[in-house]
């Protein structure tokens, strides 16, 4: 094998958070092998794993946040949470795959997290890059198709063949989302820096727990 064929392997091990060796990993992943014979359609049935996932609110001091597993597990979890959900499936599928970072100005977003944020610029926003036909693509499963439709944007489709980062504008033209800062990429996700970032960036958010555990879906309808 070549050097570039050994360092794309690694992006195929299971690591701590991106955990693809876990049993409900292999079994999603599974029963995404199954259902779609070619790597293309895998990556695909897999993102929409991931996206549909439901976007909450999370303890960022709560290591398992970061963990593909547990966030399958809770059916909820926030961007970073569900990029390892789908970079584990992508993996345990035979499609390597790493978790990647942005700073992204967003404006899908509820008054409270504003608030407790004190800012609409989010470090570390955590997407997915995976390699498909020799390249690697990025794809970000971060908003659920419901919490899109509620804001009035089309949820984000990954076709297997171009990059999928969420959309600048919505459907009515608005600014939607825009990336200040593409960071770096990585084999498991770096969890315990990134809770310390969370703790340092955005010290009201972490300390209150008045969204934690909640999805914004939730939040919307309580407002």
């Amino acid at each position: 094998m070549t050097d570039i064929d050994d360092a794309v392997r690694v992006y195929l091990a299971p690591a701590e958070y991106i955990d693809s060796d876990h049993p409900a990993i292999r079994a999603r992943a599974g029963e995404i092998c199954r259902a779609h014979a070619t790597p293309r359609a895998r990556a695909g049935a897999a993102y929409l794993a991931a996206r549909e996932i439901r976007y909450g609110y999370v303890d960022h001091a709560d290591l398992e946040v970061y963990r593909a597993s547990s966030v399958l597990a809770a059916g909820y979890g926030y961007c970073v949470g569900k990029a390892a959900v789908f970079a584990a499936l992508c993996r345990a599928s035979g499609i390597p795959a790493r978790v990647a970072f942005a700073d992204v100005t967003n404006h899908l977003s509820t008054e409270r997290l504003r608030a407790g944020m004190g800012t609409s610029v989010f470090a570390w926003h955590g997407f997915t890059e995976l390699m498909l036909d020799g390249r690697w693509l990025k794809a970000s499963p971060t908003f659920n198709a419901s919490l899109c439709g509620r804001y009035g944007v089309a949820p984000l489709e990954f076709d297997g063949a171009s990059d999928a980062l969420l959309q600048a504008f919505d459907s009515e033209g608005r600014t939607f989302m825009r990336y200040e800062r593409i960071r770096e990429s990585f084999h498991d996700v770096p969890a315990k820096f990134l809770r310390d970032e969370m703790a340092r960036l955005y010290p009201e958010l972490v300390r209150s727990d008045d969204l934690k555990g909640r999805t914004m879906e939730e939040d919307l309808a309580s407002a």
